[in-house]
């Protein structure tokens, strides 16, 4: 949720008018990710002037506002910053004076857009107001620019000028919680400084000319600097300014952009919050760490840190996106909800690509080959998710035990975090996330991590904080997820924990035979995936006429289907609208049988397994009491003489069978809300990367 997008030019002459237009397309990439405002902040036609335009709504609001208020679009730079923001209401209902960008003053001296929430915001505000400062927002990030101006002020009076690496570093000694944010000054000219605390922030790189080395240099702090950064960490919101020495980092060279002639190099710089917004200009990114600072002036990126960390890197690398532009545009899909669903062939696909041997029935999965001995002794597995991804985890936990015979724990994140339950260092934590960035993951992941627990990542987003503070991990290869609501990232998480599973029990002689039932099932699932997703013509008549008017749907899973049936409950839910519950078929008779009759939709999962019969028993008990359901089968299967509908969908292994029973449920909640003329890619009050608590 929330996007953040920042442009910054040096020799490279733009028009202001340029610039705008970058600004509102970087932020129309970021829509996805759920906002409810939107703003930016550029230079004004006087020279120590910022112009902000905010507007409440989408990004198209922003660009009427910015057309009404009609600044000079001919203006030309050769050096300028831009920032920019989506937000999504976490303190304040959506209105322009909560919108991002949020200023120090009338005069817009610092200029702030920021993710993620600041705990202590209260008491700084308290702090500012006692010293004259009045706040028009309701916000946590107006404290955040006007503590810089207040930061500012104090080191000037005591006779110190800071630059503005420096003067970063002082504020957020002050700030707790997590944040992305950039700031840009009028007392600092055509610099800004982008810093991370647990949420993503990215630069993206473009120059004609190539760099001389694909990594930029972190600059640490001299011992003086840092014992004078630690007597200002323990007073008072700047009230002592730090060494009044010049700390020389001015003078430094990055040499990723030293050009061959020693001359000037002109370049661009993109900042954001998402790859998908920066692609179309480069693919050479650098993902910014926790706590750095990303200092840009001069056509130069500077990182900095606050202290020497034992063991900490000392370069960042400038990597090189595999991301295509047409991967995240919609093509011939009325939605990108639609084009994920139809993906799913090539995207499960991709998951097993390059790490299962058909032929022999072997997975390697590199990201975890070197840790299996150590997982292998471990005396419990705890998944931990939220949303979409648990269910991943729901579905998969059976086959875990299964192969392993290791206890399996799941636990929604936030749960898990309430209860803070016992976790050992014999524990393997496995955190399944699609963005990788979800707080409560996050602040789960960090728990186990302090108590010493092996950690496991399961994501998608490469980079992502989670992919990188786990020990090892899985990247499941799905290729972007636009849409809100998660549909190919569930089944190649799906894919990838299975592979996970079978690695830890590959040295098992007698699941060997398991094993390759299981491997050969895999390799048939995108075309068996294919042949699902011809159903889409017979859903969407059965959405125009059967649950078109329907108020509450109920769904009916039991087994390895229990996890298929909560899923399709929650994409019925969040496109949809409609009140949806997924039912495990053998708790119907305590109490949820009391709501079947005629008029209630039911859908139930009936694939061939072991518990087949047991779930026949299930609907035979919702037909007697006149109930109609629509009864999701293998192909072939007869047996539904009085069901409302019967989907077919392939057979293929138990512990697989849920990557098949899913698709039409997808489906169906897509259909649904194209019926109910619903917003598909961005519904209501949801966003895509949870990035708050």
């Amino acid at each position: 949720m929330c996007g953040i997008f920042g442009y910054v030019n040096y020799l490279v002459e733009k028009q202001r008018g340029e610039i705008i237009d970058n600004l509102i397309e970087g932020l129309s990439r970021l829509e996805y990710r759920g906002y409810d405002s939107a703003g930016l902040a550029i230079d004004g036609d006087v020279e120590s002037e910022v112009d902000i335009f905010r507007a409440v709504g989408k990004v198209a609001s922003l660009k009427a506002e910015i057309d009404q208020c009609a600044p000079e679009r001919s203006t030309l730079f050769t050096n300028h910053v831009g920032i920019a923001h989506t937000r999504w209401a976490t303190h304040g209902q959506p209105a322009t004076v909560n919108c991002h960008p949020q200023s120090s003053g009338p005069q817009n001296e610092f200029v702030v857009v920021h993710n993620g929430i600041i705990t202590n915001y209260k008491a700084i505000k308290i702090l500012l107001e006692g010293k004259g400062f009045v706040f028009d927002s309701e916000t946590d990030t107006e404290c955040i620019a006007k503590l810089f101006k207040h930061v500012y002020d104090t080191n000037l009076a005591n006779g110190h000028d800071p630059d503005l690496n420096e003067l970063t570093k002082q504020v957020l000694f002050e700030l707790e919680g997590s944040y992305g944010l950039l700031v840009k000054s009028v007392f600092y000219p055509n610099e800004v400084c982008a810093t991370r605390k647990g949420s993503p922030l990215l630069i993206g790189v473009k120059s004609e000319k190539a760099l001389k080395v694909d990594f930029v240099d972190v600059e640490f702090p001299t011992t003086d600097e840092q014992v004078s950064a630690k007597t200002l960490q323990n007073k008072r919101l700047g009230l002592l300014p730090v060494a009044q020495g010049d700390s020389g980092l001015r003078q430094s060279q990055s040499r990723a952009f030293l050009s061959e002639d020693g001359a000037p190099m002109p370049v661009e710089f993109f900042l954001s919050s998402d790859p998908s917004s920066v692609i179309q200009h480069t693919k050479k990114v650098m993902f910014l760490e926790d706590d750095d600072i990303a200092h840009i002036y001069d056509g130069e990126i500077h990182i900095h840190r606050a202290k020497r960390e034992s063991g900490a890197s000392a370069t960042r690398s400038i990597q090189t996106l595999e991301l295509e532009l047409a991967q995240i545009m919609k093509g011939p899909y009325s939605h990108f909800m639609q084009k994920e669903i139809f993906e799913q062939p090539e995207s499960t696909f991709n998951t097993m690509r390059g790490r299962i041997d058909f032929e022999n029935s072997q997975i390697t999965l590199g990201g975890v080959k070197s840790w299996l001995p150590t997982l292998r002794r471990s005396r419990r597995i705890i998944m931990i998710a939220c949303g979409t991804s648990y269910h991943s985890c729901l579905a998969t936990r059976s086959i875990f035990e299964e192969l392993t015979e290791i206890p399996v724990a799941v636990e929604l994140a936030s749960d898990f975090l309430d209860r803070r339950p016992p976790v050992f260092r014999d524990d393997c934590c496995v955190f399944v996330s699609q963005s990788g960035e979800t707080a409560d993951s996050m602040l789960a992941l960090n728990y186990c991590i302090e108590r010493g627990a092996i950690t496991l990542g399961i994501v998608n987003a490469v980079g992502s904080s989670i992919s990188r503070l786990t020990h090892c991990g899985v990247h499941i290869n799905a290729g972007p997820e636009i849409g809100v609501a998660s549909t190919k990232a569930y089944t190649s998480q799906y894919i990838a924990l299975v592979m996970v599973a079978l690695s830890l029990s590959n040295d098992s002689i007698s699941q060997t035979d398991r094993h390759r039932e299981i491997v050969a099932g895999l390799q048939k699932i995108p075309e068996q995936i294919k042949t699902v997703l011809e159903l889409d013509a017979p859903i969407k008549e059965l959405c125009e006429t059967v649950l078109k008017d329907q108020k509450s749907l109920l769904l009916l899973g039991r087994g390895y289907q229990h996890a298929t049936a909560l899923e399709g409950a929650l994409k019925i839910k969040e496109i949809s609208y409609m009140h949806s519950e997924g039912v495990l078929a053998g708790e119907l008779k305590h109490g949820v049988l009391a709501l079947v009759d005629e008029h209630l939709p039911i859908i139930a999962f009936a694939t061939r397994d072991s518990l087949f019969p047991k779930t026949m028993s299930a609907i035979s008990q919702v037909t007697a009491r006149d109930g109609r359901p629509i009864i999701i089968s293998n192909e072939g299967d007869s047996v539904w003489d009085n069901a409302l509908a019967n989907l077919q969908v392939p057979l293929t292994v138990d512990c697989l069978q849920g990557l098949l029973n899913v698709i039409p449920v997808q489906l169906i909640s897509y259909w649904l809300a194209v019926g109910r003329d619903i917003d598909v890619d961005f519904p209501r009050n949801l966003a895509k990367s949870v990035t708050v608590e």
